[in-house]
């Protein structure tokens, strides 16, 4: 079973996460199938459902809420969701260019939109889903003490935050930011040497990683250096490259939760693998420098 970890505010996630933004992009959204997703991550462990309110197009919220609606779901599972970026679809289909927003009014109608598709009253972790180049921190630090205040949503953090983006933030917040979710996975592995991993670490503050797999990549690079490696250590351990290429961010002391997202049933059944593979200090290494294409100084 996947472990669990205590984020500020006590909000407890399960170690890795079922990420959704792929669900409107599967051949069957209905609700049975969207529901038998849910329980394939529950009997593993998985109970932190990662959403973004323009993920499919605005669509995905919705899906989900559907599913969950008269099915006892909603008290097994965390919901994260992300909201700040305005998307000239779904529901923005009128904004005139893409851009950021992170003003009080758009993050408390997003939250209020948010608990409305997923027909839920509070939402677990609410993420401001990327920097702002015109964030007024005073305001949008404001509004997310309030939402979490009135009980809307029960731990507040970012996404894509650089450290004094983080830093700006925090600073105008009584509520401590929980997390950031950043990208990170064996071919997107800067943040553990220019300092974004050990920032969040000497903060105590876990980091969420999005495309822990590199959007598949990882398993298209046949023949590399860095797949031999990852098919040697995932036939010395008897699961597959994507197990161990997970385990390598979950053995990190930052402690790191990946979100893996598929729509593929039997995919989703083993994503806990990653959870009982063991990767020791000369494994983690071999995968960075096969990754990095050379050895460590």
């Amino acid at each position: 079973m996947v472990a669990r970890i205590e984020l500020a505010g006590g909000v407890e996630l399960s170690r890795i996460a079922y990420g959704m933004w792929r669900l409107a992009n599967d051949s069957d959204t209905s609700s049975d199938h969207v529901r038998a997703k849910v329980e394939a991550c529950l009997d593993q462990g998985i109970t932190t459902m990662d959403h973004a309110d323009i993920y499919g197009g605005s669509r995905v919220e919705e899906i989900f809420g559907e599913a969950l609606r008269g099915s006892g779901l909603r008290q097994q599972i965390e919901i994260v969701t992300k909201c700040g970026i305005v998307n000239p679809t779904g529901r923005y289909a009128a904004a005139p260019t893409k851009h950021y927003d992170t003003s009080a009014a758009h993050i408390r109608a997003s939250v209020e939109h948010s608990l409305r598709l997923m027909g839920t009253d509070y939402i677990d972790l609410l993420l401001i889903h990327r920097p702002d180049p015109l964030m007024d921190h005073f305001e949008t630090g404001a509004v997310l003490d309030a939402v979490v205040e009135e009980g809307k949503v029960r731990a507040v953090g970012v996404s894509n935050f650089r450290p004094w983006d983080h830093e700006l933030l925090q600073s105008a917040m009584t509520t401590q930011l929980a997390t950031n979710q950043i990208e990170l996975s064996l071919m997107a592995h800067d943040a553990f040497t220019n300092g974004e991993v050990a920032y969040f670490q000497r903060l105590g503050i876990p980091l969420m990683a999005w495309s822990p797999l590199a959007g598949g990549r990882l398993m298209q690079s046949e023949g590399s250096s860095l797949s031999v490696t990852l098919d040697k250590i995932a036939q010395e351990q008897g699961v597959d490259q994507a197990a161990v290429a997970v385990a390598w961010l979950l053995a990190h002391p930052a402690r790191i939760l990946p979100v893996l997202g598929t729509n593929n049933l039997s995919r989703i059944r083993s994503l806990s693998d990653a959870s009982r593979i063991k990767i020791d200090r000369a494994t983690w290494f071999a995968l960075y420098t096969a990754a990095t294409g050379r050895n460590i100084p």
